[in-house]
């Protein structure tokens, strides 16, 4: 079977559940097509991959140059979901945040302009699909794939509910969709092929990029760590290994540096060499993105959440605020006055961006910051093993589901292609 994959190109969450996946479907052909920071993310793991192919639009010159495809596997990429459908392929679309998408529309509406689409034969989706706004073309999306599968979190059985009573190829509920052979399922990392060093702290800033920001512009979080990082390990002289791990340090961006009788290291590590470090590593701070959270629990690591980078990490931080981590995890709401964040996907994380700026030109308010993040830290460093053991199985039981490589075989099992050629 040859398989085209793709992710919505925002941060690495959706590439890595869509590496996990292709991971999964190993012994088929595999090709990635994408841009930017998932591109950037399946080059760095391109061993998950037969083949990585830069595109962004129309799939007819994909075809052309990678012949017949079977299946197209996206990771909430609407715009390749779409396109496929255009070619009358077999889509499956994969989500993990089905209960944050925001709809300005009603659900029924929204299956309107499906049904309206449809009935052109996808040959108009740009304009029919195309008047949705971001979130909604990911919720019809679901509507129209061949089949969809949707990761667990509070408010998605409803929201897979209510999918299937609009007409939906019936959505399947899955527990964390990560690379279970890497994380070496709940009990660690075997790491006998993996080199780790020892890391007294470990901060995950996951892929940053994504519709606003970047590497070079609208990167004020980025100054933040940047500038933080060394002030906490001036506060906290135990630490003597730090290492700084995220997209924006990849190739030439990665540098280290001495702070006292500590090393930091800025980097981006392959996600398999990534997952083996944390492993190994008791202290672990991360901007709350579902899919680092899964695969710290699927390691039994307890994380500190970092301030969020975007609306996104808020929604999070909210949908698990009765647990420990949603409780304890650090919120710029918190750490500065004033600080208010619009509900609105793109204009609030411009809001956020706009106001660490803010927060990094003004020395008394980011003294403030520091002393919070200090207080955040120190009770962090002092929970005990119980403590954490606590605090995963809390998130472990809340974020369960099927499991995803069961979930994932019998969606192969049931889609058309499976009657003329080898399921997973």
């Amino acid at each position: 079977m040859r398989v085209l994959l793709g992710a919505q190109s925002c941060g690495f969450g959706p590439v890595s559940k869509l590496t996990a996946i292709s991971r999964a479907l190993e012994g088929h052909r595999r090709t990635f097509v994408g841009t930017t920071v998932a591109s950037d993310f399946a080059h760095r793991n391109a061993d998950a991959y037969d083949e990585v192919i830069e595109h962004d639009g129309d799939l007819t010159d994909v075809q052309d140059r990678v012949g017949p495809v079977d299946l197209v596997v996206s990771v909430m990429d609407a715009d390749l979901a779409f396109s496929a459908l255009a070619k009358g392929l077999d889509v499956l679309l994969v989500d993990s945040l089905l209960a944050f998408w925001q709809l300005e529309r009603t659900p029924a509406e929204i299956a309107d302009v499906c049904r309206r689409a449809a009935g052109r034969g996808y040959v108009g989706w740009q304009d029919d699909v195309g008047a949705l706004t971001p979130h909604e073309q990911i919720y019809a999306a679901h509507l129209c794939a061949t089949a969809s599968v949707a990761q667990n979190f509070p408010g998605v059985p409803t929201r897979v509910r209510e999918l299937e009573q609009l007409g939906a190829a019936a959505p399947r509920l899955s527990g964390a969709i990560i690379d279970h052979d890497a994380v070496g399922g709940a009990e660690g990392v075997d790491g006998s092929d993996v080199e780790v060093e020892p890391i007294d702290l470990l901060v995950n800033i996951g892929g940053f990029k994504n519709f606003l920001l970047d590497f070079d512009v609208h990167n004020e979080y980025l100054h933040l760590i940047e500038r933080w990082v060394p002030d906490l390990v001036r506060a906290w002289p135990q630490l003597r290994r730090v290492v700084v791990c995220g997209g924006a340090y990849g190739g030439e961006r990665g540098r280290d540096l001495t702070v006292g009788r500590c090393r930091v290291t800025f980097e981006c590590k392959p996600q398999r060499e990534f997952i083996a470090a944390m492993a190994a590593t008791r202290h672990y701070l991360l901007t709350p993105g579902l899919t680092a959270i899964h695969e710290a629990l699927a390691v039994g690591s307890f994380p500190l959440a970092l301030p969020e980078e975007h609306v996104g990490h808020i929604a999070n931080l909210q949908g698990l605020g009765a647990t420990r981590f949603g409780r304890d995890g650090a919120r710029f709401t918190d750490l500065v006055p004033g600080f208010e964040v619009p509900a609105d996907d793109f204009h609030g994380t411009a809001a956020i961006d706009r106001r660490v700026g803010q927060l990094l030109r003004d020395d008394v308010a980011y003294a403030g910051f520091v002393d919070g993040m200090n207080a955040r830290l120190g009770t962090y460093l002092e929970l005990t093993d119980a403590e954490r053991e606590a605090g995963v199985a809390e998130l472990r039981e809340m974020l369960s589901g099927p499991s995803f490589a069961d979930v994932l075989r019998g969606v192969i099992g049931s889609l058309p292609v499976a009657a003329s050629v080898a399921a997973v």
